[in-house]
């Protein structure tokens, strides 16, 4: 008899998502408490860019950063590439963004007192990495700020600055990016010129983009939308 074909591994998910909730006390509330996030399941496949959308104050930031760690839930878990993060301490979650993440922020979070080619070679710096200030240069190079590299943020524009959060989200090459309403803070055609690069680096890298936006023009360049509201995926 012929032999069987050998099982196809198991695919892990880029993303998974269960029963992920989020309460803060507040004295105002019937139960004495106020929930911002609840009962949020769901999976995303690796390389695969996702939207989260719903009115301001729905839970879409904080399910955000319940995703890379920065906050804790009050129940349920998050794994990321298998890896269930609330599993680990402070630390260890620090350990896995530095690994896994790149950030992208509404407001920029450059640091003021870093030129445009420091800040993008920090993350690498912190991986030890002894190509930083190369692999930092073609990076500002490939968003169009090659010219600017010394350049501190508060002599930037605004899109320049975002264009610099680009570039170090992607530097260090991470399987997972999220962005908190990365054109928030901009004109539209700034946004709109920031957004389809930012597309584009994600293409070239084949990450797992998960994306805040409140703009259904950027949600639609997606693959998958979920929406939010009143804490609740809809």
């Amino acid at each position: 008899m012929p032999a069987s074909a050998p099982a196809s591994p198991a695919v892990i998910a880029a993303i998974e998502v269960l029963q992920l909730s989020k309460h803060v006390a507040d004295v105002s509330a019937p139960a004495g408490r106020l929930t911002i996030v609840s009962d949020i399941d769901f999976t995303v496949a690796a390389g695969t860019t996702v939207a989260i959308v719903g009115a301001s104050g729905s839970g879409k930031s904080t399910l955000l950063g319940l995703l890379a760690g920065l906050d804790t839930p009050s129940e349920g878990s998050v794994r990321l590439d298998g890896e269930d993060i609330y599993a680990l301490d402070e630390d260890g979650r620090a350990l896995l963004r530095k690994r896994k993440l790149g950030f992208v922020f509404q407001s920029f979070q450059l640091l003021g007192h870093l030129n445009a080619l420091e800040n993008v070679m920090l993350p690498l710096e912190l991986r030890g990495d002894s190509q930083a200030r190369a692999k930092a240069e073609q990076m500002l190079g490939r968003v169009g700020l090659g010219s600017r590299l010394k350049h501190y943020p508060k002599y930037l524009s605004g899109g320049e600055q975002q264009r610099v959060a680009l570039a170090r989200a992607f530097v260090t090459e991470p399987p997972l990016l999220f962005a908190d309403e990365p054109t928030g803070s901009l004109d539209a055609a700034t946004g709109e010129s920031v957004i389809q690069l930012m597309f584009e680096l994600n293409r070239e890298r084949g990450s797992t983009l998960v994306l805040v936006t409140h703009d259904p023009g950027i949600a639609a360049r997606c693959e998958r939308t979920l929406t939010i509201a009143a804490g609740r995926l809809v």
